[in-house]
C-alpha cells in the first residue's frame, strides 16, 4: 500500500508528481500508469521539477519524468538537449569521453542503438588495442576508472526505470548466489554455447527481462562479464 494520502484518478498533475517523487521504488511503479495517462498535464511541470532533483546520482524517477516530457519527440528532444547539452544526469569521464550521444539514445529509450554505444565506449576505455580488435579481454578491465564505470551504469539505470545496468546484473548474479547458469536465463540470454543471436533475438524495449541490458559478449565465456562485475566501482554499486 502506499503511504500517505491516496492519488486517486483526479488528483492533480501537480500532486501526481510530488507522489512520485517522495513514494518509494515499488510504489513508483504502481504509479506509472497514471503518469502515463497525465502526462500532458505533467509535461509543462517536469522542466522545473527537474531543476529540485540531483543530477549527479540514478535516480531512475528523474529519467523516466525525462522519457515522459520528451514523449518519443523529435522535436521536444531537441528542446530538451538545448537546455541540457550534455544530457540532464551528469557524467564523469577520467578518460575524456563524451558521454552525450549514448544519454540522448537512452532519452529516446533507442536501447539497441544505446547498446552498441555502451560497447564502443568500453572499448574506447580498455585502451586501443581493444578498439583495433573489436571486443575487450577481461584483463583488460581492471585498469578501466572508477569514474567512467560509474557514469555508464548510471545512466543505463537512470534511464531504464532501475531496470538495466550492470549493477542490476550484479545483484541478480547475487541472486541467483554466483550460479551463472541461472543468471542467463534470468537476463532473457541463452547461456554457454547456445549464443543469443544478435540483434534480433534481443528485446530493445523497457519490457525486456530485468538485467536484459547492456549486453555483455558471453562467446568468450563469463570472464568478461566477472571481471566487469567485480571491479570496485560496480562492487560498490552492486552492494551499496
Amino acid at each position: 500500500m502506499l503511504s500517505g494520502p491516496p492519488v486517486t484518478a483526479s488528483a492533480t498533475p501537480e500532486a501526481l508528481l510530488e507522489r512520485f517523487q517522495s513514494a518509494n521504488p515499488r510504489q513508483r511503479r504502481t504509479l506509472l500508469p497514471q503518469l502515463e495517462r497525465q502526462a500532458d498535464g505533467l509535461r509543462p511541470l517536469i522542466g522545473d521539477h527537474l531543476d529540485r532533483l540531483d543530477a549527479t546520482g540514478d535516480d531512475w524517477a528523474a529519467g523516466f519524468l525525462i522519457q515522459l516530457l520528451v514523449g518519443g519527440d523529435g522535436a521536444a528532444c531537441e528542446a530538451f538537449f538545448r537546455t541540457y547539452p550534455s544530457g540532464w544526469l551528469a557524467t564523469t569521464s577520467a578518460s575524456g569521453l563524451d558521454y552525450t550521444p549514448l544519454q540522448r539514445a537512452m532519452v529516446l529509450e533507442h536501447y539497441e542503438e544505446a547498446d552498441r554505444l555502451t560497447s564502443a565506449l568500453l572499448r574506447e576505455l580498455a585502451g586501443p588495442d581493444a578498439v583495433r580488435r573489436g571486443y575487450v579481454y577481461y584483463s583488460e578491465v581492471p585498469p578501466i576508472a572508477s569514474a567512467d564505470l560509474e557514469s555508464l551504469d548510471r545512466l543505463w539505470v537512470c534511464f531504464s526505470r532501475g531496470r538495466f545496468g550492470f549493477s542490476v546484473q550484479g545483484r541478480l548474479l547475487k541472486a541467483c548466489n554466483g550460479r551463472w547458469d541461472q543468471l542467463w536465463p534470468r537476463l532473457g540470454w541463452k547461456n554457454g554455447s547456445q549464443w543469443t543471436r544478435y540483434p534480433g533475438s534481443f528485446q530493445w524495449t523497457i519490457a525486456a527481462p530485468e538485467g536484459h541490458m547492456p549486453l555483455v559478449n558471453q562467446l568468450r565465456g563469463v570472464r568478461l562479464m566477472d571481471a566487469l562485475l567485480q571491479h570496485p566501482a560496480l562492487q560498490r554499486r552492486i552492494n551499496g
